[in-house]
């Protein structure tokens, strides 16, 4: 005999499906970035939910793309560059000792603000980085499979062989995402992924984007307010004290920070009353 479910138990699974946990994927505790002397960003604690896309506003120079690079250690990559505090992904701590930063960066994906394919054809920028990943034999169904989910097949399927950097930048960009995604990342960070694009190219990598939640967690940085508000889940707020380092103001749910955020600083800067 099937299951009845009243109307009114049917409302209370659903308010018990939107009150439940969401999956953690990064858990920030206490963390400060420094180049040398100077810190860049201070004592920013925070959460990112798993499949959900969490954008990262703030005025110019508060540590959004230094916060953002720390995600996969690309800061790494700078001799003077440090951070102090936690960053845990699912649990464990990216900083911790025998954690390779090559394979955190394999899982942790990055799209950089002005679209960089290799010198290569469209099929070797995908290619290239399950070939370093020690992939071998033929890598058709990898490329296709990663340049379908980044929208761009039907437009390049037949000149794979031609240089990616004859593409228009919206094209271009979406090839540098289905690079990031043909190594089977979990998350994809995009640091002002759509600042060089005009807003029809802009508005196509939003599409994308949302349609990549489904299956990664993306964290956008973004100073174009009408995108953050658009396309991700949650907004963490970031502004610089006078200390020049940048910290948390608050974070939430994006229509309640950009309709009734707790903090004046917040709604003065989503007004535009400064930054």
């Amino acid at each position: 005999m099937p299951l009845m479910t009243t109307a009114s138990q049917l409302e209370a699974f659903e308010d018990a499906a939107r009150s439940a946990p969401e999956e953690v994927v990064f858990e920030l505790d206490g963390v400060s970035c420094f180049y040398g002397p100077f810190r860049a960003v201070r004592d920013v604690t925070l959460q990112v939910p798993k499949n959900r896309i969490t954008a990262i506003i703030g005025p110019s120079g508060c540590g959004k793309s230094t916060l953002l690079r720390s995600f996969n250690r690309m800061n790494d990559l700078v001799d003077s560059a440090r951070i102090e505090g936690t960053i845990r992904y699912h649990g464990v701590d990216l900083y911790g000792d025998g954690v390779d930063p090559v394979e955190v960066r394999r899982r942790i994906g990055m799209v950089f603000q002005k679209p960089n394919p290799f010198p290569k054809s469209i099929y070797d920028n995908v290619a290239f980085g399950p070939r370093v990943a020690g992939v071998k034999g033929v890598l058709d169904d990898v490329v296709e499979s990663s340049l379908r989910r980044a929208a761009l097949w039907d437009e390049v399927k037949d000149k794979l062989r031609q240089p990616g950097t004859a593409l228009s930048g919206g094209q271009q960009q979406r090839l540098c995402i289905a690079r990031a995604i043909a190594v089977a990342p979990d998350v994809i960070l995009m640091d002002e992924p759509c600042s060089a694009l005009d807003p029809i190219a802009t508005l196509r990598i939003e599409e994308l984007m949302r349609e990549l939640k489904e299956n990664y967690t993306i964290v956008i940085v973004t100073h174009n307010m009408q995108q953050a508000a658009r396309v991700s889940d949650v907004t963490a707020f970031l502004t610089m004290g006078d200390d020049r380092a940048g910290y948390l103001v608050e974070m939430g749910p994006t229509e309640a920070i950009f309709t009734r955020p707790d903090n004046r600083l917040t709604e003065d800067y989503i007004t535009g009353r400064f930054g």
